[in-house]
């Protein structure tokens, strides 16, 4: 006998800069649930932040490249506490509701990946992909998730964190990191959104300047020269086992010195990307090791990916560079590529992700509160 379809609230869009970003990351999961199984429910959270019902088929379909969230699509709302109950406001003729039996926040930035959407469906006592509120906080944070990881003995670049009241000039940032080449970006931003590079007083003032329109707190990093990118998928079973992935190298093409937004979802030809990376087996062991200790000590949850810079000087240098706890799942998207180099295709992985996030909340729900 079949089990009935689990209804699961697909969230896209969001109020960030990856909006756009969003849209492509969601179509890909919606082909990737397997209809037999799950009953999708598409809601896009709209630039304004409300949360509106989108149509299953969505317009294109399953084959749809982007989701989109139609005009006058009705709003919704999850109720606290209602363990998934979300009312869907219908205007003049009223209300009516449904129940989520899991979501998948499939949301990346700020107010989407940062702790704040996971803390309202915690509220509202419903199951969902990926890092807690902790997690998914500090992962976001690159100057939070550098000192965490530093102080549990990873290895991350070294670096200056600026706020509008701390802020340094370039001769000030290259005496304290010993390097005339920087990067400079937004300490909550992912996609590469406002980083630049910057070798010059000129090039740094407008690379602060620009970093500062998308976040309060800016990093600035000491350039690891031609370093090789190298990334990791993280992923955690219903039983709490982590699994590190095959590694990919993405290898920046054309004019992109570095792997940018435009070279990631702009410039169809703006980067190569590497499966499997061409590492030793003991560098690819290592950098696998180093990628599930970075998801424990940041208290990630679920999935990430874990990104690093190999110096190319000395293969055994090796830093942490930034971890994604809801990565891009684009076509084009390292996360969900690299477990498909790994025998685990993409509804496959959907599977465990639902999964986990089911067997957690129950396990949740089973913790005494008094």
């Amino acid at each position: 006998m079949s089990q009935p379809r689990k209804r699961i609230g697909l969230l896209f869009g969001g109020r960030s800069a990856e909006h756009e970003v969003s849209k492509l990351s969601a179509a890909n999961v919606l082909r990737a649930l397997d209809p037999d199984r799950y009953d999708i429910v598409p809601i896009g959270i709209g630039r304004d932040g409300r949360w509106l019902l989108c149509d299953s088929g969505n317009g294109g379909g399953r084959g749809a490249k982007s989701l989109e969230i139609p005009e006058g699509a009705p709003q919704v709302a999850l109720l606290p506490g209602g363990a998934g109950e979300m009312m869907v406001l219908n205007g003049d003729a009223g209300s009516t509701t449904l129940r989520l039996d899991a979501v998948v926040p499939v949301l990346h930035g700020p107010n989407g990946e940062d702790g704040t959407v996971q803390g309202f469906l915690e509220l509202a006592n419903v199951p969902y992909v990926g890092s807690g509120v902790m997690g998914s906080a500090a992962g976001m944070d690159k100057d939070v998730a550098k000192r965490l990881l530093r102080d549990s003995g990873l290895p991350v670049v070294p670096f200056l964190t600026l706020t509008p009241h701390t802020r340094v000039d370039y001769r000030a940032a290259v005496d304290a990191l010993g390097t005339s080449d920087l990067f400079v970006k937004p300490a909550n931003m992912g996609s590469s959104v406002g980083v630049s590079r910057a070798s010059s007083p000129e090039e740094f003032a407008k690379a602060c300047e620009k970093a500062f329109r998308y976040d309060g707190k800016v990093l600035v990093e000491r350039s690891v020269t031609d370093a090789r990118e190298i990334e990791c998928s993280v992923l955690e079973n219903a039983a709490g086992e982590i699994k590190a992935s095959p590694l990919g190298e993405i290898v920046p093409a054309g004019s992109h010195g570095f792997y940018s937004y435009d070279a990631k979802y702009i410039d169809a030809d703006g980067a190569l990307l590497r499966i499997p990376a061409e590492l030793t087996s003991d560098q690819a062991e290592r950098i696998q090791n180093l990628a599930v200790e970075t998801f424990k000590s940041l208290g990630c949850e679920g999935l990430a990916r874990v990104d690093f810079f190999v110096d190319p000087k000395s293969e055994s240098s090796l830093f942490v560079n930034e971890v994604n706890t809801l990565p891009g799942f684009t076509a084009i998207s390292m996360y969900p590529k690299l477990w498909e180099a790994g025998g685990l295709p993409q509804s496959e992985l959907m599977e465990v992700l639902i999964g986990h996030a089911i067997a957690r909340h129950e396990r949740r729900n089973q913790l005494a509160l008094v």
